[in-house]
């Protein structure tokens, strides 16, 4: 892999478009204007999107629903995925009254503003529900698959896309506090959760985008892969966890460990990246949550440092074939542990970091309305980056994808 990613980003994430313009009895348009314009990127840019669910349910007046609109301003402008929160203690927290209907209300939101949206996680030890810890094992194995059926058929359509379980790797040895899905994996082992889990989802909507999530990117979680992989589980990406608190990895490191993912020939999604503007946190810190701060401020030397990484790290990520989305997790500061590791600040202000990457993925990596006049065979030739686009021409408009990287040949009947 080219540590310099400009020639990889073109050869996998462009296409050069022949397009034949006919008229209404398909013969070639000579000396045809048509205006060609991108609409969205196949490759997912992603972000959190639980700050917009209040205002997606009209529950903020006043002040509070004009900073809201500010973040969903800056955050539909640069992003087209989404992640919606199902942490069960959350999202049910008194069993049998889920909150379907804000969540769901909220994704539509999103679909209606152009973005693919994902729901995280179906199965996590954390932030599990309370309740589970007055049943039995096979109670709560019962209450987990009902979830799944239930959330995976309500959220079909809105949301086809899920991080089915969540940090298996540590899963059965998590002794922070009781809870009901760590017994229960210590009861079916790492991989008969993950079966269970993948099953009931597979079944509750057949056609959805199953992921497998974790930030222990060590040997054992290759070992789990191998292992799911041989049982014959089906696995349609691999969630790779990023949050760098305690320094920016490095191109090096990146690529390595894309390497040893890329391996499987699966998906790969960079599912919750950060990168902090402010002091970085200690390396002898072994959980992130360990580091307990009342303030933790972003600078003007962090900021430009981060908006550098920021660049750096999606440049890596956006060159290599294997990766298909990259998600960073919380558009403001001090959303998660307190950090400075947002794109915008607390004002909802943007720091360098938010420019330079909307200036990758709205400007160096996206092609703007052109005018390209047909040539005497009523063809006309553009390079894009893979996504869809929209080619105009007089009072007709067709949208069409470009989903083939390197070049292909298209039609376009007026």
């Amino acid at each position: 892999m080219n540590t310099s990613p400009d020639a990889d980003i073109k050869k996998y994430r462009t296409s050069q478009i022949t397009l034949t313009v006919l008229d209404e009895n398909r013969r070639p348009l000579a000396r045809q204007e048509v205006v060609v314009a991108q609409k969205n990127h196949k490759f997912l840019f992603g972000i959190t999107g639980s700050g917009v669910i209040p205002l997606a349910n009209d529950e903020l007046t006043g002040d509070a629903k004009k900073q809201a609109e500010l973040h969903n301003e800056k955050l539909v402008k640069l992003f087209n995925f989404i992640t919606l929160p199902f942490y069960w203690g959350r999202f049910e927290p008194q069993r049998g009254k889920p909150d379907t209907k804000r969540i769901m209300k909220t994704a539509k939101w999103f679909v209606d503003r152009g973005c693919l949206v994902k729901g995280h996680p179906l199965c996590w030890h954390t932030v599990s529900a309370e309740w589970l810890l007055q049943l039995s094992n096979a109670e709560i194995i019962d209450a987990q698959r009902s979830r799944i059926t239930r959330d995976v058929t309500d959220f079909t359509g809105p949301i086809d896309m899920w991080d089915v379980i969540n940090e298996v790797v540590i899963m059965p040895i998590f002794d922070k506090y009781d809870n009901g899905i760590t017994r229960i994996c210590r009861e079916l082992g790492r991989i008969g959760i993950i079966r269970m889990t993948f099953d009931a989802a597979r079944a509750a909507n057949p056609g959805a985008i199953l992921l497998l999530n974790d930030f222990d990117l060590s040997a054992a979680f290759e070992c789990l892969i191998e292992g799911c992989l041989e049982a014959g589980i089906r696995i349609d990406g691999l969630g790779l966890q990023s949050h760098m608190h305690q320094g920016y990895w490095g191109v090096e490191k990146t690529l390595g460990i894309l390497e040893r993912y890329a391996r499987y020939k699966l998906p790969i999604h960079f599912t919750e990246s950060t990168l902090v503007s402010g002091k970085i946190m200690p390396p002898e810190i072994v959980d992130l949550n360990d580091y307990k701060v009342d303030h933790w401020p972003t600078t003007p030397e962090g900021e430009a440092r981060q908006a550098e990484e920021v660049v750096q790290h999606y440049k890596t990520l956006f060159a290599h074939p294997s990766v298909e989305a990259v998600t960073w997790w919380g558009l403001e500061d001090g959303g998660w542990l307190k950090a400075p590791s947002g794109l915008v600040r607390a004002d909802h202000s943007a720091k360098p970091a938010y420019d330079a990457l909307l200036n990758l993925v709205k400007g160096q990596w996206w092609l703007p309305p052109t005018k390209i006049i047909t040539d005497a065979r009523g063809q006309l030739q553009f390079t894009g980056y893979l996504g869809q686009y929209t080619l105009s021409s007089g009072s007709k408009t067709k949208t069409i994808d470009l989903n083939e990287k390197g070049g292909s040949h298209l039609e376009l009947q007026l």
